[in-house]
């Protein structure tokens, strides 16, 4: 099992482990802990370095696989063994932005649900940009600016960040914990990763976040688009 590292320090850079294992038809190892991000939830894995007996082997991918992390190594340099000290550096250019957009699409979110009552249906991000998609019927240029003005006056309330790891009894007692139209929690899932934009929002998810909204930077709605009947999508960049 990969002790995650990011789910409680998502500002951690670097960090070192031992490799447990070595896939090599697939020329991936996994360590004993990772800062790195496997993906998931619209958010991109992580990218980076791993540097083990003085190679330095580029981080290209990165994976969950049941209770682990695969992390598959770029070039042609001879794979590691297992039981070999390494030392990780992330992307951090890269994860910082997905940290920004990761939580710009929950200040939407959040004031989505607040201010209509609408329910996340599907939603995506790149660095600095993202959609998400809202059961609404109906969709207009004055409601999208209404939102745009409504998200970046969230922003500015300069709001706290936290998260936390509670066991699934306790997690699923928050109301409105799910805000997606579909459950996305495995079954069987024994604690349950909370994140709370405070005086905001409080929902389960497992990405990497800032501190405080003051960090996302000004949010851009740059398009809006129908994709069905009761489905509406909002398109983002943070700046």
């Amino acid at each position: 099992m990969t002790e995650l590292l990011y789910q409680t320090d998502s500002y951690l850079q670097e960090f070192d482990a031992s490799i447990t294992s070595v896939q090599e038809d697939s020329r991936a190892v996994i360590l004993d802990r990772t800062a790195f991000y496997p993906g998931g939830g619209g958010q991109p894995c992580d990218l980076g370095s791993l540097l083990v007996n003085g190679i330095l082997h580029p981080v290209d991918k990165v994976k969950k696989q049941g209770d682990d992390i695969l992390h598959f190594l770029g070039g042609d340099a001879p794979l590691p063994v297992p039981g070999s000290a390494s030392h990780g550096t992330l992307d951090w250019a890269r994860r910082y932005k997905l940290m920004r957009t990761h939580t710009a699409l929950h200040v939407l979110c959040g004031t989505v649900f607040r201010d209509y009552g609408a329910q996340v249906t599907g939603g995506d991000m790149e660095p600095l940009k993202g959609r998400m998609d809202f059961e609404f019927e109906t969709m207009k240029g004055e409601l999208v600016r209404e939102i745009e003005a409504a998200v970046n006056i969230e922003v500015a309330q300069a709001r706290e960040i936290r998260v936390r790891i509670l066991p699934r009894e306790e997690a699923f007692r928050i109301p409105d914990l799910i805000r997606t139209k579909i459950n996305l929690l495995p079954e069987g899932i024994l604690q349950v990763r909370t994140v709370e934009i405070v005086g905001l929002d409080l929902q389960a998810d497992g990405g990497t976040h800032v501190h405080n909204t003051k960090e996302v930077g000004a949010i851009r709605v740059t398009d809006y688009k129908s994709k069905g009947a009761i489905n509406k999508r909002i398109y983002i960049e943070v700046e």
